[in-house]
C-alpha cells in the first residue's frame, strides 16, 4: 500500500510538472503561495512526528508524516524559489531573504541536505524504532534551522 501511495504521488507530481512545462510559467505570487503552502504542510507533518516522539509513539502515523515530508522534499523544493519570487506576497509576504536567490550554491546545498535527511527519516520511520527516528528527526531539524538561519527573515 505504501509503495502504491508513493508511486501515485510521484506520478501525480510528474504529470503536474509536465502539464506546467507546457503552460506559461506561473506568476511569482503563485509560486510564493505554493512555496508557503508546501512548507506549512512540512511543518504540520513535523509537528505530528514530534508529538509522537514526545507522547504515545504510533509507528504508522510517524511513517505517514515522514513519507509526506520526504515526498515534498523529493518534488524539488528549490524550483519554488524561482527568480522573481525574491519579494512579493503569496498568502502573506514572503519571508525568504534576497540572499537565498543570490547564493544558489549554498541554497542547493541546504535543499540537498534537507532532502537527504528527509529520505532517511522516512526510511527509519518505516522500521519504527523510536530512538532512531528521534535521532534522525533531530538531524532533519538541524537542516531546517540551517536554512532558516541563512535565508529566512525573522518574523
Amino acid at each position: 500500500m505504501k509503495k502504491y501511495v508513493k508511486c501515485l504521488l510521484l506520478v501525480t507530481v510528474a504529470a503536474s510538472a509536465a502539464a506546467l512545462a507546457q503552460q506559461a510559467p506561473p506568476k511569482p505570487e503563485t509560486l510564493i503561495k505554493w512555496r508557503q503552502s508546501t512548507f506549512q504542510v512540512i511543518a504540520w507533518n513535523n509537528s505530528r512526528v514530534k508529538a509522537n516522539l514526545e507522547g504515545q509513539y504510533n509507528k504508522e502515523e510517524v511513517a505517514k508524516s515522514a513519507n509526506a515530508i520526504a515526498a515534498l522534499s523529493n518534488a524539488g523544493l528549490g524550483a519554488l524559489f524561482a527568480p522573481g519570487t525574491e519579494q512579493g506576497k503569496g498568502w502573506h509576504d514572503t519571508s525568504a531573504k534576497p540572499e537565498l536567490f543570490k547564493d544558489g550554491k549554498r541554497a542547493a546545498e541546504l535543499f540537498g541536505n534537507f532532502n537527504k535527511e528527509a529520505n532517511e527519516l522516512a526510511r527509519l520511520a518505516a522500521v519504527g524504532e523510536p530512538g532512531a527516528v528521534k535521532e534522525q528527526f533531530a538531524r532533519l531539524g538541524k537542516t531546517c534551522k540551517a536554512c532558516h538561519d541563512d535565508f529566512k527573515a525573522k518574523e
